[in-house]
């Protein structure tokens, strides 16, 4: 049978095929690329009020899209095929995507936390997360759970550290002996947190439990977080 064969059909379009232990690169960017482009928006152009209409009205829209998704795989796969090649793992193919999670566990941090105690949640969940993936999938040697390597636990413990301390600096007047001590001491929960093995997507509950840890360890050391 060759192509001009008139009972030649063309290959169905692929449907996601990655699943957590593949690299997915494209992927991993668009998570870092979502959180830091959000909570950078927040830290520098936008008020507390403007900022939950806006990315209220985003996670409107990332729902409905998702929905219109799962509806419809056929379109998507013809359409955006990169999609389901880049962003999608095989058992988003008919739920909901990472996406949601995302989306709405950012919104509730930036309504029910305080500033500052809501960026180093949103950076934790933007950079923090998928640095620990990439580094535990290439480099992870040790395996701590059968999804988490000492390597990726390490990576996240790191990344969310500076986070803390960067963002505590950027925001508050508290001594530096202080926001070392807040910075470990958040960075050593959220890491103990995210081997924890939930049933849970951790893109919920790595924002939630960073906020509430980083507002907890600020009013233990006594650092204002505005």
């Amino acid at each position: 049978m060759t192509p001009d064969d008139p009972t030649h059909e063309e290959p169905a379009h692929p449907s996601p095929s990655a699943t957590r232990h593949d690299l997915q690169l494209g992927r991993r960017l668009f998570h870092c690329f979502n959180g830091v482009s959000t909570a950078t928006a927040y830290a520098l152009l936008f008020t507390h009020e403007q900022v939950i209409h806006i990315f209220g009205a985003i996670a409107c829209l990332v729902y409905v899209a998702d929905r219109i998704r799962i509806a419809y795989p056929e379109a998507v796969a013809r359409h955006a095929p990169w999609v389901n090649r880049t962003l999608l793992r095989a058992e988003e193919q008919v739920r909901e995507s990472a996406m949601i999670p995302f989306a709405i566990a950012v919104l509730l941090t930036i309504i029910t936390m305080p500033k500052l105690a809501a960026l180093i949640a949103i950076y934790t969940l933007g950079i923090a997360d998928p640095l620990a993936a990439v580094v535990g999938i290439r480099f992870g040697r040790h395996r701590i759970t059968s999804n988490r390597s000492l390597e990726g636990t390490l990576a996240f413990f790191t990344a969310t550290g500076a986070i803390a301390a960067l963002v505590l600096r950027w925001g508050t007047d508290a001594e530096t002996a202080t926001l070392t001590m807040v910075s470990i001491a958040i960075a050593s929960a959220a890491a103990t947190m995210e081997i924890v093995p939930l049933r849970i997507d951790d893109n919920l509950t790595i924002p939630i439990f960073v906020g509430f840890v980083t507002w907890a360890m600020a009013v233990l050391f006594g650092v204002s977080l505005r």
